[in-house]
């Protein structure tokens, strides 16, 4: 089949009937005006059926192939502007095509699934935090410290690709930066890859491979680290890991160790084992696990003011139990408790919490509260992010968070307590504005 008898062909089924009068500007420059399909390919080009080739030709006179001609009609059919004589002609052509139309629509249908491969998330997020030593001045503890406030911005992109059926590719970027002018200098503005891994899953097995958190990202080990994972189970679920830990406590973000705990060595990053059974049916969830870390020169903090030695060791071992039990729709329990049998003090860590409700980001005007108990030993709550009890201290904290709009929630927290090292009393305000997208 010639390209012009298809032009004609195609011209009077679609532009035909309609009566349009061709006034339409030739884009191809081996179509003459001369030539007896002149209009027709012109009229043809404007309306959109045909496109020619990259380099302005036409080439009415090559073959072309049948998954051409069922392009044609594809975009013939698309149109409304024919008449019922011209529809009939156009469905007989389609019936006669209809292999080539099918094999075209499963292309659409893939470069429609594949524009959907790759899915992005993210939130934009102001924090504030207030950190107040009210015992400041005492023993020999800097008096400028009773007070230490902060403002901080974040934007954060999650971005997940899918590789195939089983396979998919994760990763978190933020961009951050603090607020404070006393605070503020060149090293406060960041942006960072934090993590990045691959997750296969195949049915109840599952593997992730690269930067990404562990089992813990609920509790005291809240980080991230480099390496593998492999997750076996449905209800009951055991889950292994093994990798590199960064412990350098000079650095910003997930991996920060806290700061009353040091690496003395050159080598700032531990090797990283852990393992876990949990259990999940229902309203409760629970699991035991265990988590060691390896590196020259790990520094314990001790409880001797001003001693400025500390605990020196090669390991943390850490065992860890967590549970929590939702009651109904708007009451909750949960906590954990960890031991540090590595370290000789400051080796425990616990939290219970009670919940009510919780803002849902995707509905305005929910809200939720929450009352806890925290004592985080910090020679075990190594990588804690808990906002109003912070590591080295224990107290109460109380919590509320609300959706007044749409993917937008706001939380406060407040702990007041002690400091584990010094026995000073603490106070801490904690208040977040999160817009996700």
């Amino acid at each position: 089949m010639k390209k012009t008898l298809v032009s004609a062909l195609t011209t009077a089924l679609v532009v035909g009937a309609a009566s349009t009068t061709f006034a339409a500007a030739n884009p191809f420059s081996d179509v003459p005006a001369d030539h007896w399909a002149y209009d027709a390919v012109s009229q043809l080009a404007a309306d959109g059926v045909i496109e020619g080739y990259g380099d302005t030709t036409f080439r009415g006179n090559q073959n072309i192939t049948r998954y051409e001609m069922a392009q044609m009609i594809a975009k013939a059919m698309a149109k409304t502007d024919v008449s019922a004589a011209d529809k009939a002609l156009i469905d007989k052509l389609a019936a006669e095509f209809s292999d080539e139309l099918n094999n075209l629509g499963v292309r659409v249908s893939n470069l429609e699934r594949n524009a959907d491969m790759v899915k992005w998330n993210g939130k934009a997020e102001y924090t504030y935090k207030s950190l107040r030593d009210k015992d400041a001045g005492k023993d020999g503890v800097d008096a400028s410290k009773r007070k230490n406030n902060s403002d901080h911005l974040l934007f954060r992109l999650e971005p997940s690709a899918e590789v195939n059926s089983n396979w998919h590719v994760n990763a978190r970027l933020d961009a951050s930066t603090e607020l404070n002018k006393d605070k503020a200098d060149d090293n406060n503005d960041n942006v960072d890859l934090k993590r990045i891994w691959a997750q296969g899953n195949y049915g109840n097995f599952q593997t992730k491979l690269g930067k990404f958190a562990q089992i813990d990202d609920d509790s005291i080990f809240d980080t991230t680290f480099s390496g593998a994972e492999v997750k076996f189970g449905n209800k009951v679920t055991f889950t292994a890991g093994a990798g590199r830990q960064n412990l350098d406590n000079s650095e910003d973000g997930d991996s920060d160790l806290n700061k009353k705990v040091s690496v003395t060595g050159d080598d700032k990053t531990a090797n990283y084992q852990y393992a876990g059974l949990g259990y999940a049916d229902g309203k409760f969830v629970g699991g035991v696990d265990y988590h060691h870390l390896n590196v020259d020169n790990f520094k314990y903090a001790v409880d001797k003011i001003g001693d400025k030695n500390g605990q020196i060791e090669d390991n943390a071992n850490i065992w860890l139990a967590k549970a929590a039990y939702q009651f109904d729709k708007t009451n909750g329990l949960n906590g954990f408790y960890a031991n540090n049998t590595s370290a000789d003090d400051f080796d425990k860590a616990w939290s219970a919490q009670y919940s009510y409700k919780g803002a849902e980001q995707e509905n305005k005007g929910t809200w939720g509260a929450w009352a806890a108990y925290r004592y985080l030993g910090q020679n075990t709550a190594l990588f804690s992010t808990f906002d109003a009890i912070l590591a080295g201290q224990k107290g109460w904290e109380v919590g509320a968070n609300y959706a007044p709009f749409k993917n937008v929630v706001a939380t406060l927290r407040y702990g007041n307590g002690k400091d584990l090292l010094n026995d000073h009393d603490i106070e801490n305000l904690f208040g977040r504005v999160e817009v996700f997208f």
